[in-house]
């Protein structure tokens, strides 16, 4: 796609190195910190001390492959080396026409839901640490999330603090913390110090207790359709739970969880406002809708009904993403997809859709930023 503008990815994501946990972790927790093993039937896997699923990395680190061609017994050596290796990220960002990338973890996601939250403090310190060196390469172009378990506010503040040090630019938040839930004013001073620091909490599919790809009826493949559910559920939490009516500055994104559901998810909280608040009490003001549009960015890839509904929502929250490495990624032939997908928007929406937003939210100076699309695909990393 021909731009003349920075192109940058809300959601991609790493490939944890076999050394991530290991060797950045803290030594009570060295000898079962998560670690990778070499397996005959599913390759290399990373293992999770406490959890009984363990994670395929040839199925996480599938960008570019064919959907029958997936190599489910992928080693290491067969994943894309930018995953762990951020020498050569630079190049697959250019191969897919991206000029940066907020990095999102990928074991991680799976530790948000770890059943100790000791034990998820240390893997995820240790996980801060690696994605900041990591990310060093170039603070420009490879923009770290870091993560926080959530055992306590005044722990998740002082984690915050720690991010907002190594040079982070928001907090992945896990779906469930250990103390009430986030629409609790427990939480109230968590939320100010986000907005007072700069640090964007977000909330990505697959995180809570309530989307996981094992919750479903039928066939394995009806629990995908569903994965999108806890982070609605979430979403639907912070606006009639009060919390943006408590805290007006506070900005939340949504990722990986599609953007198409959100005018009629919007009419559907609307209309319960509207009909049933004597009942079904809610602790706003305003529509429900009013709080959505202006307080919730979503994050997509190849989701063409959120691109075609664009103006029935508020599509300067609306963030384009390519997911990379993983499996539902558009890399590397994204520019096709958006040459097609974005033909209908404005040149505004376009540019905001695919770089402003995203960049207004993070504090992204775009001026340090290559021009993307079709004049950065197949430049030198």
């Amino acid at each position: 796609m021909k731009v003349d503008f920075p192109i940058i990815s809300a959601d991609s994501h790493i490939t944890e190195a076999p050394n991530t946990y290991l060797d950045y972790i803290d030594s009570k927790y060295a000898a079962i910190a998560p670690r990778v093993v070499e397996t005959d039937n599913n390759g290399d896997v990373y293992v999770i001390d406490g959890m009984k699923r363990s994670i395929p990395m040839g199925l996480v680190a599938a960008a570019g492959q064919d959907a029958m061609s997936l190599n489910t017994k992928a080693k290491y050596a067969d994943l894309p080396k930018s995953g762990y290796d951020p020498t050569y990220r630079i190049a697959d960002q250019n191969r897919d026409g991206v000029s940066a990338e907020v990095i999102y973890p990928s074991v991680g996601m799976v530790l948000c839901n770890h059943p100790d939250f000791d034990y998820k403090k240390a893997a995820m310190d240790a996980y801060n640490r690696w994605i900041s060196e990591y990310c060093d390469l170039d603070r420009n172009r490879l923009l770290a999330l870091g993560q926080t378990p959530m055992r306590s506010p005044e722990e998740g503040i002082q984690d915050l603090e720690k991010m907002k040090a190594m040079g982070m630019r928001g907090v992945m938040m896990p779906g469930n913390p250990q103390v009430e839930d986030y629409d609790s004013p427990v939480y109230d001073e968590f939320w100010d110090a986000c907005t007072d620091l700069g640090l964007v909490p977000s909330f990505h599919i697959l995180t809570s207790q309530a989307d996981g790809l094992n919750r479903n009826r039928g066939p394995k493949m009806n629990g995908f359709l569903s994965i999108i559910r806890g982070c609605q559920d979430i979403m639907g939490m912070f606006v009639l739970g009060g919390v943006f009516e408590r805290h007006p500055k506070l900005k939340l994104v949504c990722v990986e969880a599609d953007a198409g559901w959100v005018p009629h998810y919007m009419y559907r909280m609307d209309h319960a406002y509207n009909r049933h608040r004597k009942w079904l009490t809610a602790k706003i003001d305003k529509l429900p809708s009013e709080y959505f549009r202006e307080h919730i960015y979503l994050t997509f890839q190849d989701d063409f009904i959120a691109f075609r509904n664009a103006d029935q929502m508020n599509w300067k929250r609306l963030c384009w993403a390519n997911d990379f490495p993983h499996s539902d990624s558009t890399w590397p032939w994204s520019q096709e997809m958006l040459t097609e997908h974005t033909s209908h928007l404005t040149e505004e929406q376009r540019r905001a859709i695919l770089c402003d937003n995203v960049a207004e939210l993070y504090g992204i100076d775009t001026s340090q930023l290559p021009v993307g699309g079709d004049v950065l695909v197949g430049a030198k990393g």
